[in-house]
């Protein structure tokens, strides 16, 4: 007898059919309760399939059919090989349907490791070599000079030059550069249909296109280019406008003007302000090559002023011998060390001196690799480091690592491939190669060859430039400057 709780809650159907006894089926056993209360929930599928009739209650017709389906059956499980019966065939083909799903995913798992392997193996040395992490940066490549007949033979040139590395540092760059587009300007005439003005720009970029093909562009020279190419526009929007003639010499001026205001009477006022630093009795420490660092020292000898120079160099380039090689012909006292020894170089150094490629934004120096290094181990030994940098590097962007623009150098420059004998080991035979001269072939090994890093503005003491010497943070402030005089001028 139900309770008045469940009598309060169900529906007048509901009510009925539970208090009515459980309506048996033909098909029901006795004892056994009805299958819709306590059964799943049936399928729509299972609901829509109409229920098999009986022997007894099919017509001959259709007894016919079935037993020529259930013939068929049979012949086609004797064909496979399976038993007559359909209940032994069924228990055999259980575990072999079970197996099916994992041999598939077997055979799909071995297919893409072999696709793997084959695209391993198609993949260039040069791609499997490389570090993953750092594959937005530009890889070193000679340019084809083949393709490019109209371009003129002095950009040419100077590609091959700047992909060798037989013109480098920052100011000779740019100089190389200004000078070399001086004569693609001078040279060029423009189509009867065009003015020189408006025709100039669409001549120049493809041999600019040339030249960042060849070997990344330094900031410096991007500057260059962004400056040569706001003097373009300016001819353009001249009021009356230019005849080609006029605009041609004009341009041609602009760039001499350039070389000469921002790159070289600029290096004489630094070297006239980075004087002012140099006393008797000091120890310079140098690292790399500067141009303008080493017409410093050498006019610092020529005043008189009795100091040593210690140069700090590194591999690949070893560009600090040069610098090494012209100081000890001035007659200057020079030590050479390796970059790995800065900490021993550093005892008796008063002074570190060096260059910079570019000032950015934060007041961080992008310079040659290892600048960084230097300026941090001088910083840990409480001596001041100055950077010589002309205004014209100072470039309107921040960076804090190395990694997110760089330039990335042939990493077989770094590998020595002369064989070296040991003589510690004379039981054993001469080498005839080095251990790394077969580095490509080794997939799991990467040599990196980063070109240049970037220092902190927290390890530069002070900058020398052309405006005097300033904090390397008020690099914004100088730029600043530079635009409102030329707005003004």
């Amino acid at each position: 007898m139900g309770s008045s709780y469940e009598n309060q809650w169900l529906a007048p159907d509901d009510k009925q059919r539970a208090a009515s006894p459980a309506i048996r089926t033909p098909d029901s056993k006795p004892g056994k309760a009805n299958s819709d209360a306590g059964s799943p929930q049936i399928t729509q599928q299972q609901q829509q399939r109409p229920p098999r009739k009986s022997m007894k209650d099919m017509t001959k017709a259709e007894r016919r059919a079935l037993q020529e389906q259930q013939r068929l059956e049979k012949q086609g499980r004797v064909a496979a090989g399976l038993p007559k019966s359909a209940k032994k065939a069924a228990e055999l083909e259980g575990p072999k349907k079970a197996q099916q799903p994992q041999q598939q995913q077997q055979q799909q798992q071995a297919g893409a490791a072999d696709d793997k392997q084959k695209k391993k193996a198609r993949a260039p040395k040069t791609d499997q070599n490389q570090v993953p992490w750092l594959m937005h940066l530009d890889s070193p490549k000679r340019p084809e000079t083949s393709g490019n007949k109209d371009l003129h033979p002095a950009v040419l040139a100077l590609g091959l030059y700047f992909s060798e590395h037989k013109i480098v540092g920052s100011n000779a760059r740019c100089v190389a550069m200004l000078e070399t587009f001086s004569k693609v300007i001078a040279e060029h005439r423009p189509p009867a249909d065009a003015t020189f003005a408006r025709n100039i720009q669409k001549h120049l970029d493809p041999h600019i296109a040339y030249l960042l093909g060849t070997r990344p562009m330094s900031l410096s020279m991007r500057e260059c280019i962004r400056w040569l190419k706001k003097e373009i526009s300016d001819i353009v929007e001249e009021d009356p406008p230019l005849s080609d003639d006029e605009a041609r010499s004009r341009l041609v001026e602009a760039i001499e003007h350039f070389i000469r205001e921002r790159i070289t009477m600029a290096d004489q006022l630094i070297i006239q302000n980075g004087l002012q630093k140099i006393k008797d009795g000091e120890v310079i420490l140098t690292y790399g090559k500067s141009s303008v660092v080493e017409n410093l020292l050498l006019e610092t000898k020529r005043k008189g002023i009795d100091f040593k120079v210690i140069v700090v160099d590194s591999r690949p380039l070893f560009e600090g011998k040069h610098l090494l090689r012209r100081l000890v012909a001035a007659g200057i006292d020079c030590s050479y060390y390796l970059l790995s020894s800065i900490y021993v170089a550093l005892r008796s150094v008063t002074k570190v001196i060096m260059g910079a490629h570019a000032l950015l934004n934060n007041g961080a120096v992008y310079s040659r690799v290892g600048t960084a290094m230097v300026a941090m181990a001088a910083r840990d030994k409480q001596i001041p480091v100055m950077i010589c940098c002309e205004t014209y590097k100072f470039v309107n962007r921040t960076q804090v690592d190395s990694l997110v623009l760089n330039e990335i150098g042939n990493p077989d420059e770094i590998v020595d491939t002369k064989p070296v004998y040991n003589s510690c080991h004379q039981s054993h035979p001469s080498p005839k190669e080095s251990a790394l001269s077969n580095w490509r072939d080794q997939p799991n090994l990467r040599l990196l060859n980063l070109l240049y890093d970037v220092t902190p503005s927290r390890y530069i003491t002070l900058v020398v430039t052309e405006v005097g010497l300033i904090p390397c943070t008020s690099a914004p402030v100088v730029s600043y400057s530079y635009i409102q005089l030329k707005n003004n001028s």
